[in-house]
């Protein structure tokens, strides 16, 4: 029971240095620009994406430095292309499922109101709901494996490696467990916390992201072929 002991405390310490790792380097840049992203997400979605990856692996190559300068080219909009397609792959199923299970609902009478149109609304609502629950769990699955493996890589094809993924998690299930409950709480706490800390939900965001690069990162140093560092 005593040799589980110095695995646990490294697990629980990557949660805290994941927690703590967007604010090492000081670099207000860093800040503003991935604020400057999130606010107008529907147009720089892809430069954002990018720099996820960029963060996670500057987190595989060196976990003690901070966060990585925005340096604005041709591969980091090329890896957040790729990294976007990989997300919407994984939310097609669900799209897909959406409006057949809000009809499923709204006919079924799920709605609280009799009123069609407001029903309607209200089908939409439950089915998101439903459906948000497995695609957070498919993508936390998968993802973290997966953006690890092409930050460190730089293949597109790691990225749509479902297979890999999985064997990456059965491979060591309790670094993965820590990491998804590093990533999970640091979406917590940058989308409900942020708020009620009067900080916003839009760094709170941001925040969110790059706890999850570092999460993600530990995988990949977990592996069997460890980057340096």
């Amino acid at each position: 029971m005593a040799a589980k002991r110095p695995a646990y405390g490294c697990r629980v310490k990557l949660v805290a240095e994941s927690f703590a790792w967007p604010f090492r380097g000081r670099r207000r840049s860093t800040w503003a620009a991935g604020v400057l992203c999130v606010l107008l997400l529907p147009v720089l979605f892809i430069p954002l994406l990018g720099y996820a990856i960029a963060a996670t692996r500057a987190a595989e190559q060196d976990p003690s430095q901070g966060p990585p300068a925005w340096r604005m080219s041709a591969s980091l909009l090329a890896d957040g292309f790729w990294t976007a397609l990989a997300v919407l792959l994984t939310l097609l199923p669900f799209a897909i499922a959406w409006d057949p299970l809000s009809s499923a609902f709204f006919n079924a009478g799920a709605s609280p109101t009799r009123d069609p149109a407001m029903s309607g609304i209200y089908a939409h609502v439950i089915a998101f709901f439903a459906l948000a629950l497995p695609w957070g769990l498919v993508a936390l699955l998968v993802l973290p494996h997966a953006t690890a493996s092409f930050a460190a890589t730089g293949k597109p094809a790691d990225l749509f490696n479902l297979a890999a993924a999985v064997r990456g998690v059965r491979r060591d299930f309790a670094t993965w467990n820590v990491a998804a409950a590093a990533i999970v709480t640091g979406w917590t706490i940058g989308l409900a916390c942020a708020g009620l800390l009067c900080v916003g939900i839009v760094p709170g965001i941001f925040y969110a992201i790059l706890v999850s690069a570092h999460a993600a990162a530990a995988l990949h140093r977990s592996g069997p072929h460890p980057s340096a560092g």
